[in-house]
């Protein structure tokens, strides 16, 4: 399973960025696809997911809101849309994939597989 992030960048409050995961190596029926996040100094948080299979949707209360979770089946790829930036939503953002199906407030340790990562900085 190989997942690859893309769409991080700098922006400034207020504004919006697309995160996209593209992922391959297998198919993702019955997984859940996440969306995590990891600030300087501070442990992996869960952001978003979804169950690949369905609508479940779960969310952070802290993106609640402001960010949505979709993906398309045709390419494979998950994204992440952030809206109403925040300088606390800077950090890494990572996607991730469970084979448990696990979208409901999932903790890192709960998820199989994982993307690189990509950097998201909201300047104030």
């Amino acid at each position: 399973v190989q997942l690859v992030e893309s769409g991080g960048g700098l922006v400034q409050a207020g504004g919006s960025l697309r995160l996209s995961c593209a992922a391959s190596g297998r198919t993702f029926s019955g997984y859940a696809m996440g969306w995590f996040r990891q600030a300087p100094g501070k442990e992996r948080e869960f952001v978003a997911a979804m169950y690949w299979s369905g609508s479940n949707t779960g969310y952070a209360d802290s993106v609640k809101g402001r960010f949505i979770i979709s993906r398309d089946n045709a390419k494979n790829t998950v994204y992440l849309q952030m809206n109403g930036l925040k300088p606390e939503d800077t950090a890494v953002y990572y996607c991730a994939a469970d084979r448990g199906g696990n979208y409901y407030y999932p903790q890192p340790n709960e998820y199989d597989y994982w993307g690189q990562g990509t950097q998201v900085t909201v300047s104030s």
